[in-house]
């Protein structure tokens, strides 16, 4: 029997909850599921999906530290999504002020894809599938 069966969250801690709440629902386009507010940790806590897979649990906490992404470090490396066509992806987010890497392309598979960052820096990547 196999353990494990998909990823079911990822979940990203934010330092501006009101600017990260605006930055994946209304740039990236993900959909609210759930919003609550912990008050015993003074911490929100959003639910979000894309085409109706629960995908990011976006979490806001009082002053969290920062996590280095810049250079290359240890852990978690970021964040990719699958788009169909790489330049309306990346011109969609050019007029929502948004910039993108130069595109590359995958030296093993040949596709193309590039690196833009979330409102704490976390690099997210587009790939052409």
């Amino acid at each position: 029997m196999q353990l494990l069966k998909a990823v079911h969250h990822i979940a990203i801690i934010c330092s501006d909850y009101d600017k990260s709440k605006r930055f994946y629902t209304d740039i990236l386009g993900f959909e609210i599921e759930r919003e609550v507010f912990r008050e015993e940790r003074n911490s929100y806590k959003l639910d979000l999906s894309l085409n109706g897979q629960y995908i990011i649990e976006l979490f806001s906490f009082p002053d969290p530290p920062k996590r280095p992404s810049r250079p290359e470090s240890t852990g978690l490396r970021h964040i990719a999504f699958q788009v169909e066509d790489i330049e309306l992806a990346i011109a969609q987010l050019r007029k929502k002020n948004i910039v993108t890497e130069a595109v590359r392309v995958d030296e093993f598979t040949g596709k193309k894809f590039t690196f833009f960052a979330d409102p704490d820096d976390l690099p997210i990547e587009l790939y052409e599938i």
